[in-house]
């Protein structure tokens, strides 16, 4: 039963980011919201579509799942909920076919989801190639990357709810003619700074490249061969530009269909902008996170995870995501009609990282690989079962007719349940490691809203260094000057192994954590593949060649330092 009644305890970070982009405003600009009134604000509203009778009671359980950061909506919900806006959802898909009128409908769409709080993903797969003929006025096609262009200025004029501009995903087919011009877009470093890039990978391309064959270029037009390409050498194009820039990313399109719910509905071709929510066309995706680092229990000195916790938080996370979508006003009418079609929703969780600190067990181990199977999969069995119960109370979704999951004779409230989400802006609002991501470093400063810089020495390294007896005030600059401590003798040996941060991290062990969560997600992963200043070009190759052999839905890789800004940097923090 919810109390209600007690206050969350915040990081001053975390107050930073709801002063500057959750809390609510009046005309002047001047906060008027504390932070136990927007979690009360978001649990009321959420539970308003409950029977009068559960009503309190359950959003009192929604305020303690929030304000003891165990669980967060995504962030339009936090912002929006109970408020005149009342947009919930994170992340959405648009068509965009071979006209004008798509193109354009598509760009005036987006607008409006980004005003609201919204993420866009796009293919520009259906656009007929650059120079191709253009039967209406006997002229020659502009191709879609000069389209691309419109998307990404419309971006830069139009801010969500005026706290930041939004984000994008523009994907292309690897088998498209402009294939070429697309991989190379983000070697120039002022192309598309609104947009992630990915290509679209088929397995006829992959088993191309490790055959050394060349593959067709199909103009989407007539759907005709216009040439051949060796594979193995857009690969190496490919890989090139992503350790070069770190983009584009790739996602494997045969690999998410193949996990398609609702094929009857028709074929995945794009995601939400990190590019773990695989939709189809107009569909939307509400998401939330447990931060699996409050899910613990110890008991003489010992800590294990608490799964009877864990269990009654994923059960309200459940209840909660699909709340949201009965909740949210949908920036159009076409996607109200085919979100609540599925009723995708995507629970992961967040303080990954924190948790195998907690259990004393290193990120970059075969035990680390063990907890996260045994952990995600207990999380999918839970969530399902819960999605299962509401099918009984409240009917499965509507598209339950011809889905997969009818002719496997599975009942539930939602086409897709389990997702793990980046969760960038929620992990710190709930003072965690990000994701299922390992720690960028012990000491970071992180960028938001492009101008405001965070710094944080991570909490329990801090614990364990003063109940070691460690002199702080001489560490702080060392441990701030790299994201890796290994090197620093003076900090003992496991504590050293303990907090084994990202670039000490082999890219293969970043690519089996990654498949591990993928087993258990009904969407996909979103996880950055770290690499190392001094990483090879042949690195990111193996990378993404591993993430396709372990069936990964897509995969981004990082080279450390190789664009100019990054939102995670190593820090030295001042105070003593």
């Amino acid at each position: 039963m919810g109390t209600r009644n007690h206050s969350p305890r915040l990081s001053p970070n975390a107050l930073t980011v709801l002063r500057q982009r959750y809390l609510a405003k009046n005309e002047r600009g001047v906060v008027i919201e504390s932070p136990a009134a927007m979690f009360h604000r978001v649990a009321d509203d959420v539970a308003s579509i409950e029977p009068p009778a559960h009503r309190r009671r359950l959003s009192g359980q929604f305020y303690d799942a929030m304000a003891s950061l165990t669980f967060l909506p995504n962030s339009p919900t936090l912002m929006n909920a109970g408020r005149p806006l009342q947009q919930l959802s994170a992340c959405f898909v648009l068509p965009v076919d071979d006209s004008l009128e798509s193109i354009f409908d598509a760009v005036k769409h987006q607008a409006l989801i980004h005003q609201s709080g919204g993420g866009t993903g796009f293919s520009f797969s259906h656009i007929r190639p650059h120079a191709d003929r253009v039967a209406t006025t006997n002229g020659l096609a502009s191709g879609p990357i000069s389209f691309m262009r419109l998307f990404n200025l419309s971006t830069d004029v139009i801010k969500q709810g005026g706290t930041r501009r939004g984000a994008n995903m523009g994907i292309l087919r690897v088998d498209h003619p402009d294939i070429l011009d697309f991989i190379a877009l983000k070697r120039q470093p002022h192309e598309m700074t609104n947009f992630n890039l990915s290509v679209g990978l088929t397995d006829r391309f992959m088993k191309a490249v490790t055959h050394n064959r060349s593959y067709a270029l199909i103009n989407p037009r007539n759907a005709m061969p216009v040439r051949r390409l060796p594979a193995k050498m857009v690969f190496d194009r490919l890989v090139e530009a992503a350790w070069q820039s770190g983009e584009p990313g790739v996602l494997f399109l045969d690999t998410i269909n193949k996990a398609n719910p609702t094929p009857h509905l028709g074929t995945i071709e794009a995601t939400n902008p990190c590019g773990e929510q695989p939709l189809l066309a107009y569909e939307s995706c509400t998401l939330g996170s447990i931060n699996v680092a409050r899910c613990l229990t110890t008991h003489r000195g010992t800590s294990s995870i608490d799964y009877e916790r864990l269990e009654h938080i994923i059960q309200l996370a459940v209840r909660f995501l699909d709340n949201v979508l009965e909740r949210t006003r949908f920036p159009l009418a076409s996607i109200e009609a085919r979100t609540k079609r599925t009723r995708k929703i995507g629970l992961g969780i967040m303080g990954f990282a924190d948790l195998l600190i907690q259990l004393g067990v290193p990120y970059d181990t075969d035990d680390a690989l063990h907890i996260a199977d045994q952990l995600m999969g207990f999380v999918r069995q839970q969530a399902h079962e819960s999605s299962h119960r509401l099918a009984q109370e409240r009917g499965p979704f509507p598209a339950y007719k011809g889905s997969q999951l009818e002719a496997e004779g599975l009942l539930r409230r939602n086409a897709t349940v389990t997702t793990i989400a980046p969760t960038g802006t929620i992990s710190i609002l709930a003072d965690c490691s990000a994701g299922i991501e390992p720690l960028y470093g012990v000491s970071v400063a992180h960028t938001i809203m492009e101008d405001i810089r965070l710094q944080r020495l991570h909490p329990e390294f801090l614990r364990r260094a003063r109940a070691r007896g460690l002199s702080l005030c001489e560490l702080r600059e060392e441990i701030g000057r790299r994201e890796s401590i290994q090197h620093l003798s003076q900090i003992p040996e496991d504590l050293r192994r303990l907090f084994v941060t990202a670039h000490d991290i082999a890219p293969a062990h970043h690519v089996r954590m990654q498949a591990v969560f993928q087993r258990h997600s009904d969407s996909g992963v979103s996880k950055t593949i770290n690499l190392p200043p001094s990483a090879t070009t042949a690195d990111v190759a193996a990378a993404l060649s591993l993430a396709y052999e372990l069936g990964c839905k897509g995969v981004t890789v990082y080279r450390a330092g190789s664009r100019e800004h990054q939102v995670l940097s190593c820090s030295h923090v001042q105070s003593c």
